[in-house]
């Protein structure tokens, strides 16, 4: 790709981001459920955009999603690599001392336990109310990991149609959990 071309394309990419600001603000905020977060993640793309480091690119506002999308697992997996990361240390800083005296309370409220307890029954509820289709997609791709490809191969379905029953069952977990 020439310079002239790469320099077309990367304005071409930022005048797509200006034109779909606002659907794309709509679709990270969907996906992060905070739309804090989500003005978070588009500055995160404007910058990527604006780097100019890409390569040839066929459709430019698709690109633009799977970018917002990345960005988006990116926090995902950083907030789990975080979770396990304090939940390593907290393990360590409240193992028993070399006395034998009994480890310190690993969680220092009885209620959070009860909460979290609350939270994950009502999680498992709402996710046994989804419809059948839905909630075996959404089982597979988001609890076992599976990619969009892989979850419609074992489905015997399209890539589209498990888009479209993840959809639904986070659109109907959202609202089942709000309540």
């Amino acid at each position: 790709m020439s310079a002239m071309a790469a320099e077309e394309q990367h304005e071409g990419l930022a005048a797509l981001y200006l034109a779909h600001h606002r659907e794309l603000l709509r679709f990270l905020a969907a996906r992060t459920g905070d739309p804090h977060e989500a003005e978070d993640v588009m500055q995160e793309l404007w910058l990527k955009v604006t780097a100019g480091q890409h390569g040839p690119v066929a459709n430019g506002r698709a690109y633009l999603y799977r970018m917002a999308q990345n960005l988006v697992l990116d926090r995902v997996r950083e907030r789990g690599r975080r979770v396990r990361r304090e939940s390593a240390w907290h393990g360590v800083a409240f193992e028993t001392d070399t006395s034998g005296a009994e480890a310190a309370d690993r969680r220092s409220d009885i209620e959070d336990q009860l909460v979290e307890r609350e939270e994950v029954a009502r999680l498992a509820s709402a996710i046994a109310a989804l419809p059948e289709g839905a909630r075996r997609a959404f089982r597979l791709h988001k609890i076992d990991g599976l990619s969009h490809g892989e979850v419609a191969a074992q489905l015997g379905i399209s890539k589209s149609g498990v888009e479209k029953h993840i959809a639904l069952a986070m659109k109907h977990l959202r609202r089942m959990l709000a309540d």
